[in-house]
């Protein structure tokens, strides 16, 4: 198939395989849910009745008093206890292969392309790291306030000038992931990036 190069150059001729596959929502629906686990610090600890400090004498005796008995002043219905069910550190990791993530990737970008979502350009070259300039960019590919900029390597410019606009975020293809690209409304990507990713998904 041919992709539409908005600004500079001609059309260029992409692989159907890659960029023309049918939408597997339960698929992509794993990865990117693996994907945000993954991120997860998993670092949450809490105190049971055993890790709390004190609570070593029966706080007064079984009967008698009228009371309810009681065996320590930690449990976790008292003030100061342990809690019943206390999170530990734990990964939330999840397996997902290389096939099922090539896979997702492929059929995220074929979707951007039939919601046109996907802005081709020559590249994106910014003469200085003015968000001005660069507003002007987006203003000329009509592309909007959410926007995922694209590239092969990292533009220096490119990155220094969108770090101030809310919604606008530059990738090179070291970082990109099935959740960036399916969370900007427009992703903006220059040729050699979606000839790199051809290459990589193929």
């Amino acid at each position: 198939m041919k992709l539409t190069v908005q600004t500079g150059g001609s059309d260029i001729e992409v692989a159907d395989a890659t960029f023309a596959v049918d939408f597997n929502e339960g698929l992509v629906h794993q990865v990117v849910t693996a994907f945000l686990a993954k991120a997860r610090q998993g670092t949450k600890q809490q105190k049971t009745r055993s890790d709390v400090r004190g609570g070593g004498a029966k706080p007064w005796r079984q009967k008698g008093t009228g009371r309810a008995r009681a065996g320590t002043s930690r449990s976790p219905i008292w003030v100061g206890g342990g809690r019943t069910f206390a999170a530990r550190p734990r990964d939330y990791e999840q397996k997902v292969n290389k096939k099922m993530y090539r896979a997702a990737m492929r059929s995220v970008l074929s979707e951007l392309i039939r919601q046109d979502r996907l802005i081709l350009v020559d590249t994106v070259k910014l003469e200085t790291p003015k968000t001005k300039e660069l507003l002007g960019k987006l203003k000329e590919l009509n592309a909007g306030d959410s926007v995922l900029f694209l590239v092969k390597t990292y533009k220096e410019n490119l990155c220094l000038a969108s770090r101030n606009l809310q919604g606008i975020d530059v990738l090179d293809l070291r970082e990109v992931n099935p959740v960036s690209l399916i969370r900007f409304d427009k992703v903006v990507a220059t040729v050699k990036a979606v000839k790199e990713l051809e290459e990589r998904l193929s």
